[in-house]
Protein backbone atom coordinates (compact mmCIF):
# COMPACT_ATOMS: atom_id res chain seq x y z
CA UNK A 1 0.00 0.00 0.00
CA UNK A 2 1.45 3.15 -1.15
CA UNK A 3 0.52 6.35 1.12
CA UNK A 4 0.98 9.77 0.77
CA UNK A 5 -0.73 12.76 2.83
CA UNK A 6 0.21 16.49 1.95
CA UNK A 7 -0.31 19.45 4.02
CA UNK A 8 -0.93 22.80 3.53
CA UNK A 9 0.22 23.75 7.01
CA UNK A 10 0.42 22.81 10.22
CA UNK A 11 1.92 20.42 11.74
CA UNK A 12 5.29 20.41 14.80
CA UNK A 13 6.44 23.46 13.10
CA UNK A 14 3.33 25.86 12.58
CA UNK A 15 0.79 24.49 15.30
CA UNK A 16 3.49 23.12 18.35
CA UNK A 17 0.13 23.12 20.46
CA UNK A 18 -1.89 20.79 18.61
CA UNK A 19 -0.32 17.40 17.68
CA UNK A 20 -3.79 16.31 15.37
CA UNK A 21 -1.94 15.87 12.04
CA UNK A 22 1.24 14.21 13.21
CA UNK A 23 -1.34 12.09 14.86
CA UNK A 24 -2.40 10.93 12.46
CA UNK A 25 0.35 10.27 10.24
CA UNK A 26 1.95 8.37 12.69
CA UNK A 27 -1.07 6.40 13.24
CA UNK A 28 -1.56 5.72 9.35
CA UNK A 29 1.83 2.85 10.14
CA UNK A 30 1.17 -0.69 11.26
CA UNK A 31 3.89 -0.57 13.65
CA UNK A 32 3.34 0.45 17.76
CA UNK A 33 6.66 2.50 17.09
CA UNK A 34 6.80 3.46 13.52
CA UNK A 35 10.50 5.06 12.79
CA UNK A 36 9.25 8.49 11.51
CA UNK A 37 12.23 10.31 9.95
CA UNK A 38 12.25 14.04 9.80
CA UNK A 39 13.48 15.33 6.35
CA UNK A 40 14.68 19.56 6.70
CA UNK A 41 15.78 20.15 2.92
CA UNK A 42 13.85 22.44 1.54
CA UNK A 43 15.14 24.65 4.80
CA UNK A 44 18.80 24.04 4.34
CA UNK A 45 18.80 21.66 7.51
CA UNK A 46 18.38 24.56 9.69
CA UNK A 47 19.36 23.02 13.45
CA UNK A 48 16.15 24.39 15.15
CA UNK A 49 13.65 23.26 12.36
CA UNK A 50 15.31 20.10 13.53
CA UNK A 51 15.05 20.34 17.06
CA UNK A 52 11.80 21.59 17.01
CA UNK A 53 10.99 17.61 15.42
CA UNK A 54 12.46 16.01 18.17
CA UNK A 55 11.00 18.32 20.72
CA UNK A 56 7.77 17.20 19.62
CA UNK A 57 8.36 13.65 18.25
CA UNK A 58 9.89 12.50 21.75
CA UNK A 59 6.48 13.20 22.83
CA UNK A 60 4.75 10.32 20.58
CA UNK A 61 4.71 6.88 20.38
CA UNK A 62 7.72 6.58 17.08
CA UNK A 63 11.29 6.35 17.19
CA UNK A 64 12.41 9.54 15.54
CA UNK A 65 15.27 10.46 13.71
CA UNK A 66 16.27 13.38 10.63
CA UNK A 67 18.03 13.03 6.89
CA UNK A 68 20.78 15.61 6.88
CA UNK A 69 22.52 16.54 3.31
CA UNK A 70 24.03 19.22 4.51
CA UNK A 71 25.31 17.93 7.97
CA UNK A 72 25.12 13.87 6.97
CA UNK A 73 25.12 11.86 9.63
CA UNK A 74 23.99 8.51 7.78
CA UNK A 75 27.02 5.84 6.16
CA UNK A 76 24.29 4.47 3.13
CA UNK A 77 21.94 6.68 2.25
CA UNK A 78 19.66 4.41 0.37
CA UNK A 79 19.87 1.51 3.49
CA UNK A 80 19.06 4.68 5.95
CA UNK A 81 16.04 6.01 3.86
CA UNK A 82 14.54 2.14 3.10
CA UNK A 83 15.01 1.58 6.73
CA UNK A 84 12.43 4.15 7.86
CA UNK A 85 8.37 3.71 8.18
CA UNK A 86 7.60 7.44 7.45
CA UNK A 87 9.41 10.28 5.58
CA UNK A 88 8.13 13.62 6.85
CA UNK A 89 9.48 16.15 4.70
CA UNK A 90 9.58 20.13 5.98
CA UNK A 91 8.72 22.99 4.43
CA UNK A 92 10.71 25.67 2.54
CA UNK A 93 12.07 26.20 -0.87
CA UNK A 94 10.42 23.32 -3.07
CA UNK A 95 13.37 24.02 -6.09
CA UNK A 96 15.99 23.87 -3.91
CA UNK A 97 14.75 20.74 -2.00
CA UNK A 98 14.42 19.12 -5.70
CA UNK A 99 17.75 19.87 -6.79
CA UNK A 100 19.76 18.59 -4.01
CA UNK A 101 17.19 15.72 -3.52
CA UNK A 102 18.20 14.92 -7.30
CA UNK A 103 21.94 15.93 -7.11
CA UNK A 104 22.05 13.54 -4.32
CA UNK A 105 19.59 10.57 -6.08
CA UNK A 106 17.47 10.98 -2.90
CA UNK A 107 14.47 11.16 -5.74
CA UNK A 108 14.75 7.94 -6.68
CA UNK A 109 15.54 6.51 -3.50
CA UNK A 110 12.12 7.99 -2.06
CA UNK A 111 10.58 6.77 -4.94
CA UNK A 112 11.50 3.11 -4.01
CA UNK A 113 10.84 3.65 -0.85
CA UNK A 114 6.97 4.90 -1.42
CA UNK A 115 6.85 1.97 -3.00
CA UNK A 116 8.05 -0.71 -0.84
CA UNK A 117 5.80 0.74 1.43
CA UNK A 118 7.07 4.18 3.19
CA UNK A 119 4.51 6.50 4.10
CA UNK A 120 5.05 9.79 2.42
CA UNK A 121 4.31 13.26 4.11
CA UNK A 122 4.54 16.91 4.56
CA UNK A 123 3.82 20.33 4.85
CA UNK A 124 4.37 22.92 2.02
CA UNK A 125 7.30 22.34 0.04
CA UNK A 126 6.96 18.64 1.59
CA UNK A 127 3.63 18.79 -0.03
CA UNK A 128 4.03 20.47 -3.06
CA UNK A 129 6.87 18.16 -4.03
CA UNK A 130 4.84 15.03 -4.52
CA UNK A 131 3.06 16.42 -7.50
CA UNK A 132 3.25 16.92 -10.86
CA UNK A 133 3.25 20.68 -10.23
CA UNK A 134 2.87 23.12 -7.59
CA UNK A 135 3.08 26.89 -6.67
CA UNK A 136 5.95 28.19 -4.79
CA UNK A 137 7.01 30.88 -4.12
CA UNK A 138 10.70 32.35 -4.19
CA UNK A 139 11.67 35.59 -2.09
CA UNK A 140 10.06 38.74 -2.82
CA UNK A 141 9.08 37.55 -6.41
CA UNK A 142 5.95 36.38 -8.33
CA UNK A 143 4.82 33.01 -7.61
CA UNK A 144 5.02 30.43 -10.23
CA UNK A 145 4.58 27.18 -11.70
CA UNK A 146 7.53 24.55 -10.32
CA UNK A 147 7.53 20.78 -11.59
CA UNK A 148 7.73 18.29 -8.86
CA UNK A 149 8.30 14.51 -8.66
CA UNK A 150 4.94 13.41 -10.10
CA UNK A 151 4.14 10.53 -7.50
CA UNK A 152 0.75 12.29 -7.83
CA UNK A 153 -1.88 13.62 -10.44
CA UNK A 154 -2.28 17.33 -11.09
CA UNK A 155 -0.85 20.25 -9.47
CA UNK A 156 -0.94 21.63 -5.16
CA UNK A 157 -1.36 25.04 -3.72
CA UNK A 158 -0.36 24.92 0.27
CA UNK A 159 -1.27 27.71 2.40
CA UNK A 160 -4.24 28.48 0.83
CA UNK A 161 -6.15 30.81 3.27
CA UNK A 162 -2.14 30.92 5.17
CA UNK A 163 -1.06 33.73 2.54
CA UNK A 164 -3.46 36.18 0.57
CA UNK A 165 -1.24 36.31 -2.79
CA UNK A 166 -1.58 32.00 -2.54
CA UNK A 167 -5.38 31.46 -3.98
CA UNK A 168 -5.93 34.07 -6.64
CA UNK A 169 -2.28 33.60 -8.36
CA UNK A 170 -3.08 29.56 -8.16
CA UNK A 171 -6.50 30.52 -9.79
CA UNK A 172 -4.90 32.40 -11.96
CA UNK A 173 -2.47 29.90 -13.22
CA UNK A 174 -5.25 27.11 -13.91
CA UNK A 175 -7.15 29.34 -15.47
CA UNK A 176 -4.61 30.73 -18.12
CA UNK A 177 -3.89 26.98 -18.70
CA UNK A 178 -0.16 27.08 -16.80
CA UNK A 179 -0.98 24.84 -14.73
CA UNK A 180 -2.59 21.52 -14.07
CA UNK A 181 -5.92 21.46 -12.10
CA UNK A 182 -5.51 20.73 -8.18
CA UNK A 183 -5.65 21.07 -4.77
CA UNK A 184 -5.70 23.80 -2.67
CA UNK A 185 -5.15 23.30 0.47
CA UNK A 186 -5.79 25.71 3.81
CA UNK A 187 -3.30 25.91 6.69
CA UNK A 188 -4.78 22.77 9.34
CA UNK A 189 -5.30 20.51 6.07
CA UNK A 190 -4.08 17.78 5.24
CA UNK A 191 -5.04 15.58 1.81
CA UNK A 192 -4.26 11.06 2.18
CA UNK A 193 -3.87 9.06 -0.70
CA UNK A 194 -3.52 5.32 -0.99
CA UNK A 195 -1.97 4.50 -3.82
CA UNK A 196 -2.34 7.30 -5.79
CA UNK A 197 -6.43 7.64 -5.07
CA UNK A 198 -7.94 10.39 -2.51
CA UNK A 199 -8.41 8.25 0.38
CA UNK A 200 -9.38 11.19 3.30
CA UNK A 201 -9.42 14.33 3.90
CA UNK A 202 -8.43 15.80 6.93
CA UNK A 203 -7.68 18.66 9.27
CA UNK A 204 -6.26 19.76 12.53
CA UNK A 205 -8.88 22.96 12.85
CA UNK A 206 -12.37 23.50 12.90
CA UNK A 207 -12.47 26.09 9.81
CA UNK A 208 -9.74 24.43 7.62
CA UNK A 209 -11.04 23.74 4.16
CA UNK A 210 -9.84 22.08 1.00
CA UNK A 211 -10.59 22.53 -2.46
CA UNK A 212 -10.41 20.77 -5.90
CA UNK A 213 -9.18 23.47 -8.35
CA UNK A 214 -10.19 23.26 -11.90
CA UNK A 215 -10.96 25.23 -15.21
CA UNK A 216 -14.64 25.18 -16.27
CA UNK A 217 -14.97 26.41 -20.18
CA UNK A 218 -13.93 30.09 -19.59
CA UNK A 219 -14.00 30.43 -15.10
CA UNK A 220 -12.57 28.64 -12.58
CA UNK A 221 -14.43 26.27 -10.07
CA UNK A 222 -13.05 25.29 -6.99
CA UNK A 223 -15.21 21.84 -5.61
CA UNK A 224 -14.92 22.28 -1.67
CA UNK A 225 -13.93 19.41 -0.17
CA UNK A 226 -14.51 18.87 3.19
CA UNK A 227 -12.53 17.53 5.99
CA UNK A 228 -12.95 15.26 8.57
CA UNK A 229 -12.30 17.42 11.73
CA UNK A 230 -9.66 14.81 13.74
CA UNK A 231 -10.64 16.74 17.08
CA UNK A 232 -13.59 15.19 17.01
CA UNK A 233 -12.30 11.64 17.00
Amino acid sequence: MRQIIAMGGGGFSMEPENPLLDQYILKQSMKDLPKVCFVPTASGDQNQYIEKFYDAFHSHSCVPDHLALFDPHFYDLEDFVMSQDILYVGGGSTRNLLVLWKEWGLDLIIRKAYENGTILAGLSAGAICWFEEGLTDPMNAPLYKLNGLGFLHGSCCPHYDGEEKRRPAYQEHILSGKMKAGYGLDDGAGIHFIDEKLYKIVSSRQNARTFFVKKSEDSIHEEEKFPLYLGDQ
